[in-house]
């Protein structure tokens, strides 16, 4: 079992940056890819970024590409999501996510573990 627990939300202006933690427990993540999705009021949950479990393979929705980074502290059991640029469409709940296996995804059907969330509101 894997528990995540996000943190870093807040509310930023446009063109602000933040960045999200999401810091795992339970057991460890090393052999775990994981993804950072998010859902805005009244949509479905939405793919942002992913990365494997050696962080050295990465993917990005076309939506956050080049204006996000994720990258993962595998001694400290943490995924990170660094958010730059920000626009008011990126405001959601952003919820941290593992799934069994090395490799990375964008598919939330994969993902076996989930994070409580954590709010992003940008003002414009």
């Amino acid at each position: 079992q894997v528990q995540l627990v996000e943190s870093g939300g807040g509310l930023v202006q446009a063109g602000g940056s933040l960045r999200l933690s999401c810091a795992a427990s339970g057991r460890t993540v090393t052999d775990y890819g994981m993804g950072w999705f998010r859902q805005a009021p009244g949509k479905e949950r939405e793919f942002a970024a992913t990365i494997s479990s050696s962080g050295g393979f990465t993917y990005y929705a076309d939506s956050v590409k080049g204006r996000f980074a994720i990258s993962r502290d595998n001694t400290n059991n943490t995924v990170y999501l660094q958010m730059n640029n920000l626009k008011p469409e990126d405001t959601a709940v952003y919820y941290c996510a593992a799934k069994a296996g090395r490799s990375y995804s964008y598919r939330i059907s994969q993902y076996n573990y989930w994070g409580q969330g954590t709010q992003v509101t940008v003002s414009s």
